[in-house]
């Protein structure tokens, strides 16, 4: 079957249904990904709440940072990528989670790189970083299935979200409160509105680039 997906819009209720529909289809093999990502997480969570005096604050702090951008990154990047092909109903695997480091300077250049604009954005009054928040979404997925360098990355973001951040900004928006609504019902909840959020987005970029007329549908095997 081909790999356009039919009626995708780029308005919040289409990414979300459709995420929603994908997210149950391939349930067990996201949620496996999801793990892997939770665990991952673990060593900087517990850098990050650490009772500490401010010069051990200052060194787990900057290797927590260090940590982020060199493993945690390309797995969130990969892991985005990997939605993204749920999102057009191709095969994968969980161990395709580590095959970003076969792309992994692009991966990481381009994680400081967009760390770096939306830090600067925020530090002046906040707005411009919600901006630049919006205008780069799509980072992680150009680099990963367009495997642009990170400057690259970053100008087609910016060009592809023209006249969508809006659209963005309330997708981040209702992401927040799904997040929200997870934790109300514990650990789980909050697992499952990850994943739907991570579909959502994934489903944000396909519609995007499918609106441009930029994506090719490819002949793939049925689930």
């Amino acid at each position: 079957m081909k790999t356009q997906v039919a009626n995708l819009k780029t308005k919040t209720g289409s990414v979300l249904t459709h995420s929603w529909n994908v997210l149950w289809d391939r349930f067990i093999t996201l949620f496996l990904i999801g793990l892997v990502i939770g665990v991952a997480y673990i060593p900087m969570s517990a850098m990050d709440g650490t009772d500490h005096n401010s010069f051990l604050a200052s060194v787990l702090g900057t290797f927590s940072f260090l940590y982020f951008i060199f493993l945690l990154s390309p797995l969130l990047y990969s892991a985005d990528y990997l939605y993204l092909k749920a999102i057009r109903v191709q095969n994968f695997e969980v161990k395709e989670l580590f095959d970003v480091f076969n792309n992994y300077l692009n991966v990481v250049l381009a994680s400081l790189l967009r760390v770096a604009i939306i830090g600067i954005g925020f530090a002046f009054l906040i707005i411009p970083g919600v901006i630049f928040a919006c205008r780069l979404a799509l980072v992680p997925y150009l680099v990963m299935d367009k495997r642009l360098d990170p400057v690259k990355a970053v100008e087609e973001s910016w060009r592809l979200t023209k006249g969508k951040g809006w659209e963005i900004l309330w997708l981040y928006i209702v992401s927040f409160a799904l997040m929200v609504a997870g934790l109300i019902v514990l650990v789980f909840g909050f697992f499952v509105a990850l994943m739907w959020i991570n579909g959502a987005f994934a489903s944000l970029y396909q519609a995007i680039i499918q609106e441009r007329g930029e994506y090719t549908p490819v002949e793939t095997e049925n689930i």
